[in-house]
């Protein structure tokens, strides 16, 4: 048979297009961090947890729930809102000063928690690339469908970029401290940890995370943390309750992802958005008030709900900025810069874990 026509026609199979695509899938893998975790285990203790929060006096629920796949579309639509400063302001910090960023730290893999659609973390990109050598990024999230999306928009945008992303709670992660998906020639890595998403943690639950970072990064790496801090209450309630109502949507959403995921039959109907300022404990408080006296079922239990009752399912603290320095140093996490927007809105915090 003569083989010319087959050569061609192999030849023509492989466009540019083909190859590029090929070329982005090597540099991509995405793992669920834990897959071999028993599952119906895992499942028992998600629906414990929920459970044990909803039989609490003041009713919570895991801040968690809000990122299934519409969760997390809802969370991007947040950060564009004008009323919400958190994103716009913290993206200024990084635009600005990213290249400060990786000039004290060095060429380094970045590993960041909570990824999200990856857009602020751009700018460490940029920074890095200029630095020459290998680009490696590490993504954690929640949400395989905004870590896939996101990581190959990035593999188009960074042709010499490595992704391997997790999907896995910030526990998850940090717990695995063998987390590292292959070698790498990177002389360090840093864990990013952007959005003050450290604001929704309690004080016992921020202690415990300071302590995964610790155990996490060997001495000598770094964490980038952002902080948003302290400012006028209308500002902050204006932040939580914009306008347009996607945060309202994102808040109530929660319930659509518990009835799927339960099985339970909450009527969000039955529900209303309230967020507020708690200023005696510097923190937003995110809830869900009833409406009306009702009972909702969660497998074999059931839930009763009074008029104007309310389950909370988020806080978002607001920090000063030398108290997160000295609770950074206890865990042996040493600040090396500090970066500010001009109004002092938000921080963002470079540390190296001490070498001893």
């Amino acid at each position: 048979m003569d083989n010319t026509n087959g050569d061609i026609a192999l030849a023509i199979f492989r466009t540019p297009e083909l190859e590029d695509k090929e070329n982005s899938a090597a540099r991509l893998r995405i793992e669920t961090l834990g897959a071999s975790i028993d599952r119906v285990a895992s499942e028992a203790a998600d629906r414990a947890e929920v459970l044990h929060g909803l039989a609490q006096p003041q009713k919570t629920l895991p801040a968690k729930y809000f990122y299934d796949a519409r969760g997390s579309q809802l969370f991007e639509e947040i950060c564009g809102l004008p009323e919400y400063y958190p994103t716009r302001t913290e993206a200024w910090i990084l635009d600005r000063y990213a290249v400060e960023v990786a000039d004290a730290t060095g060429p380094c893999e970045l590993v960041e928690l909570g990824s999200g659609s990856s857009t602020k973390t751009r700018a460490l990109l940029d920074a890095y690339r200029n630095l020459g050598g290998a680009l490696r990024y590490v993504p954690i999230d929640v949400s395989r469908t905004i870590l896939t999306e996101s990581a190959k928009q990035l593999l188009r945008d960074y042709p010499t970029l490595e992704v391997r992303g997790a999907v896995a709670t910030y526990d998850r992660a940090l717990a695995a401290l063998s987390f590292k998906f292959a070698p790498t020639d990177l002389p360090s890595r840093m864990l990013v940890f952007l959005g003050s998403s450290l604001g929704n943690l309690t004080l016992e639950e921020c202690d415990r995370f300071f302590g995964q970072v610790r155990g996490f990064l060997d001495a000598g790496e770094y964490f980038l943390l952002g902080v948003d801090l302290h400012k006028s209450t209308a500002q902050l309630d204006a932040a939580y309750n914009d306008s347009r109502g996607v945060t309202a949507a994102f808040n109530l959403n929660m319930l659509a992802h518990l009835n799927r995921r339960f099985g339970a039959d909450f009527d969000r109907a039955n529900f209303q958005h309230r967020a507020f300022y708690n200023e005696g404990d510097r923190q937003i408080e995110m809830h869900l008030r009833c409406l009306h006296s009702h009972e909702v079922q969660l497998g074999d239990r059931r839930f009763a709900f009074t008029e104007g009752e309310t389950i909370r399912t988020e806080i978002s603290r607001k920090f000063d900025v030398d108290a997160v320095r000295a609770q950074l140093d206890r865990y042996d996490l040493e600040p090396v810069n500090i970066w500010r927007d001009p109004q002092g809105w938000f921080a963002s915090i470079l540390s190296r874990r001490r070498v001893r």
